[in-house]
């Protein structure tokens, strides 16, 4: 395909180390709800925190990884170690059935979170390294959609087992999660390199300093970024509101095995879309300004929270799921595109992290204001202040400055 010209091998092993560890993160991350509330029996209120916990503080730790691998002039050893770590988080967290119950849970989901931490601003790193600014978009956006097929078969393979064994307990699913854990690590081990860098005076200046300075552009859409995260909660909230939404009485029961079907279908389901858009939109991003295409996205974003807060009919979350896969393709892969834009190869690693790091801490407040919302006042204020913190950030998002597009645009 004449778009994915200038895409490298590497990009495409990335891919499928992405693709491997989605399988073993996602086939579980829809049943989590369930587990948490369900096997463990814990309040939707502590289902917030502890998912916001771990997105929030973990994921603030991504600046941390960063910056250190900004330090080394080395990608790939913060990539391998990441994916090790998140690896054998997973029977960690299944343990909790077994032995100490949420406090274990807690402990492997933030193993898995610090992982992560460790390994993606490195991995995007690694991939802006491996691109021009004319094709990045389209480099993220295949990444992101080889990230989401896995994210597709991880759900379905959960579901697999569950309706070849209906009584499972549902630990057993964390500790087979480790195999494609476990593949996604190796071919990090044995495929990805770092990039050949030459001798720069400028990167040997950079790791010298702990705070690292970025152009104003870049605190700008960071400061955008802060405020939609304020409304960005856990998707495990609007999973487990789906389930409401979809049959109130098996809602009460999140363990049972009508829950876990219709969990697993609909975040298969919801990465459909993700999985499907991602690499035209990312090619669409390179061709008109990137903060059109994330504020549309954030815009949608505000359409698919208000619709979980008033909720509707039985088939309303496959609507709100299939659309909220579109906000995902708008915006996951063009912003990191949009932050590697904005700074020196350098220092790329560290704004990438600082990124996340943003927008982990704005997460772990929703995360908390949210859960808490539902359980003491109902869905309508818990999920409406998504919705009004996105458009703001839409709007505060368009007020910056536009950049030209890398490339002249599709009609040229």
């Amino acid at each position: 395909m004449k778009f994915l010209r200038g895409i490298s091998r590497k990009i495409i092993v990335l891919g499928w180390v992405s693709f491997f560890n989605d399988v073993a993160a996602e086939m579980l991350y829809p049943l989590i709800p369930l587990f948490l509330t369900g096997t463990l029996g814990l309040p939707k209120e502590a289902l917030g925190g502890i998912e916001g916990i771990a997105d929030g503080i973990a994921t603030g730790l991504r600046w941390l990884g960063g910056v250190f691998s900004d330090w080394s002039g080395k990608r790939q050893p913060f990539v391998l170690w990441g994916y090790a770590l998140s690896a054998i988080s997973k029977p960690l967290m299944g343990l909790a059935a077994f032995f100490a119950g949420w406090p274990i849970f807690l402990a492997g989901r933030c193993a898995d979170r610090l992982g992560k931490s460790i390994r993606t601003a490195a991995r995007d790193a690694l991939i802006a390294d491996a691109t021009t600014p004319e094709n990045r978009g389209v480099a993220f956006g295949l990444h992101r959609a080889m990230d989401t097929a896995g994210a597709v078969i991880g759900p379905l393979t959960a579901l697999l087992v569950v309706l070849c064994w209906p009584h499972v307990n549902l630990a057993w699913l964390f500790l087979l999660a480790l195999a494609p854990g476990a593949a996604s690590t190796l071919l990090v081990a044995f495929f990805v390199q770092d990039e050949p860098r030459a001798p720069d005076a400028n990167a040997a200046r950079a790791r010298t300093h702990f705070l690292q300075k970025y152009s104003r552009p870049f605190w700008l859409f960071l400061a955008a970024t802060t405020v939609f995260s304020l409304g960005n909660s856990s998707d495990s909230l609007i999973l487990l509101r789906a389930a409401e939404i979809w049959n109130p009485t098996a809602a009460k029961t999140p363990n049972s095995a009508q829950s876990i079907v219709f969990l697993t279908a609909l975040y298969a389901f919801f990465n459909v879309f993700y999985a499907i858009l991602s690499t035209p939109i990312g090619y669409l991003s390179d061709r008109i300004p990137r903060k059109w295409v994330i504020a549309a996205g954030w815009i949608i974003y505000a359409g698919v929270y208000a619709g979980f807060a008033t909720g509707g009919p039985f088939w309303l979350p496959w609507v709100l799921f299939a659309v909220y896969g579109v906000y995902q393709a708008f915006t996951d892969g063009v912003t990191k595109a949009l932050v590697a834009d904005f700074v020196p190869k350098e220092k790329r690693a560290g704004a990438i992290g600082l990124y996340y790091s943003a927008a982990g801490a704005g997460q772990l407040v929703a995360s908390f204001v949210t859960g808490y919302l539902w359980q003491h006042s109902g869905p309508l204020p818990a999920f409406a202040l998504g919705t009004l913190f996105s458009l703001v950030a839409a709007g505060v998002l368009m007020a910056l400055p536009t950049a030209k597009p890398a490339v002249p645009p599709m009609n040229k």
